[in-house]
């Protein structure tokens, strides 16, 4: 699925309340690999962990190896270099077909297709691939009903590599917020990128979207929730939008503009301090990206140098990024005396594949990656850890997933707080051709204890169970009405009440107002879903 040429679609499961980040994968040196998710049993044509809706017959045969058709690109494809517009639409869509059949998942699930139809053609070339590649996905469900492909998608090269190698996204600087994808909607924004435009204007974590270039944010038909989502997620820099938004009952009018941005992915990371008075480490992670590593590093050199035995790990607006960031960070927190030797997460691919099965260490050293090669391999800070409490809704997917699953494959004691996980353990390997970078998925992961069956979330629960999804927590909403890091938020109050009395607290009043969100939503309007960018809500490898 294409996200600039249409809305996620597929994060309209992940991420019915609030929009977040992304994990990693394994493959050969300087080959990015991405992480998505469901069964760790399913391999090749196997369809474990759920059903069958639709055809699942395979499309005929590729015409070939994908090598032959590789990089003869049609001479409308204004993706792709120019020296290279020297083929057809017909050829990439040979290309296409031959690499699913190579590297997919489930690859005997292909549904037949004729890659003539009209659907798959057309001046927009990128549109076009897109529109195949989404018809070749399989139509098999979970055991949930949700579609077991909801993750592969498409992107054009040249963008995907400006965010995951330098961090440099457009937008304003805003992590958006949707309680609910039909009206009321509750668009509200959930935190605020530092130095971003929404920053400079005054806007801050909390205010509540009322619409923007007069469409409501509750408006109900398909076409406004494009306009929406337009606005919302600009695909470039200098793109202008009038937004109103309510503060306290105060309405606020912002004229933004777009702009080409750096993130910070460890915006927050210092001590609080429980009622009791129990000193404890409080780290924001947002993004698995590579500027993360060195962020990551110096924050837990500070929590190391300050003796912290209790940590609170935010992961809700983390949907994933490179795989070996999660395993250091994995690292980080239980210590190698209880990692070492031991698989953070092994990788398995279909049956035609299987000899490509490899397992991602619990990485000890640091990477520092420059282009796809790691350049400053140096001793990571430690603090030993048996317990770890991670802050998480349904916006914490992939690489944050293999922290938690990781964790607790070497017996670290893992406390969710907060709501159930987007359920993404599967992967992928990024492969470009004429510009646009393919995302199929080609692996599903496990644990050093064999698990990895999390297809719908990570759940918190009163009795958490080893080699399961449920894991030991407190169910509690994203408190919006308090800053990130402010100890009375309810997330945050409930991690902090829950070391002192090892059990969920019961929140002061005004806090335990963040309650999880009621599942059901009006009828009669279209749905809406956060577009956001798929380096953020998936798992990319590189080879170390």
């Amino acid at each position: 699925m294409s996200y600039p040429l249409r809305r996620a679609a597929a994060l309209a499961l992940l991420l019915p309340l609030l929009l977040a980040g992304c994990g990693g994968g394994g493959g050969p040196a300087g080959t990015p690999v991405f992480r998505a998710g469901d069964s760790p049993g399913s391999s090749g044509g196997s369809t474990s962990g759920g059903g069958s809706n639709g055809s699942t017959s395979s499309s005929p045969d590729p015409a070939g190896p994908s090598a032959s058709f590789a990089q003869q690109c049609a001479a409308n494809n204004t993706l792709a270099a120019g020296n290279l517009r020297t083929s057809t639409l017909d050829t990439e869509k040979k290309w296409l077909r031959a690499y699913f059949d190579e590297a997919y998942l489930w690859r005997e699930q292909v549904p037949q297709v004729n890659p003539s139809q009209s659907a798959y053609s057309g001046a927009d070339a990128h549109a076009a691939m897109d529109a195949y590649f989404e018809a070749l996905k399989t139509t098999q469900t979970t055991d949930t009903g949700q579609p077991r492909d909801r993750f592969s998608f498409t992107y054009p090269t040249d963008q995907w590599t400006a965010l995951t190698r330098n961090a440099v996204e457009a937008g304003y600087g805003i992590e958006w917020k949707l309680t609910s994808p039909l009206p009321p909607r509750q668009i509200q924004i959930a935190y605020v990128e530092a130095g971003s435009p929404a920053d400079r204007a005054g806007l801050r974590r909390g205010d509540q979207l009322i619409s923007v270039d007069s469409v409501s944010a509750d408006v109900g038909d398909p076409f406004g929730v494009d306009a929406l989502n337009a606005a919302l997620f600009p695909d470039s820099a200098d793109a202008q939008h009038d937004f109103t938004f309510a503060r306290g009952g105060v309405t606020l009018r912002q004229r933004l503009t777009s702009a080409a941005l750096t993130k910070t992915p460890v915006p927050i990371s210092r001590i609080v301090t429980t009622p009791q008075g129990t000193r404890a480490g409080y780290l924001l992670f947002n993004d698995h990206i590579a500027p993360a590593e060195g962020q990551l590093i110096t924050a837990m050199q500070g929590f190391q140098a300050q003796g912290v035995r209790e940590l609170v790990l935010d992961l809700r607006y983390n949907g994933g990024g490179y795989l070996y960031i999660a395993s250091e960070l994995a690292t980080m927190i239980a210590g190698t005396a209880r990692t070492a030797g031991q698989a953070f997460e092994t990788l398995k691919y279909s049956a035609r594949r299987s000899a490509e099965n490899e397992t991602t260490p619990f990485y000890d050293t640091s990477c520092i990656l420059v282009g796809n090669n790691c350049t400053q391999e140096q001793p990571l800070p430690t603090l030993n850890l048996t317990r770890v409490y991670v802050l998480a809704q349904s916006g914490t997917c992939s690489a944050s997933e293999a922290v938690i699953n990781g964790l607790r494959g070497v017996g670290v004691d893992v406390v969710l707080i907060g709501g159930k996980t987007c359920g993404k353990p599967y992967g992928f390997t990024a492969r470009d051709n004429c510009g646009i970078s393919y995302f199929p998925i080609e692996f599903t992961g496990v644990n050093a204890q064999g698990f990895g069956d999390y297809a719908d979330g990570f759940e918190p629960s009163a009795s958490g169970t080893a080699g399961t999804r449920l894991v030991k927590g407190c169910s509690v909403a994203d408190d919006t009405g308090r800053a990130l890091g402010d100890p009375a938020e309810a997330m945050l109050a409930t991690a902090l009440g829950h070391v002192d009395k090892g059990s969920c607290p019961v929140l002061p009043s005004a806090a335990a107002g963040a309650r999880v969100q009621n599942s059901a939503i009006g009828e009669g309007a279209a749905a809406m879903t956060l577009k956001r960018h798929p380096a953020r809500s998936n798992r990319l490898l590189v080879g170390r």
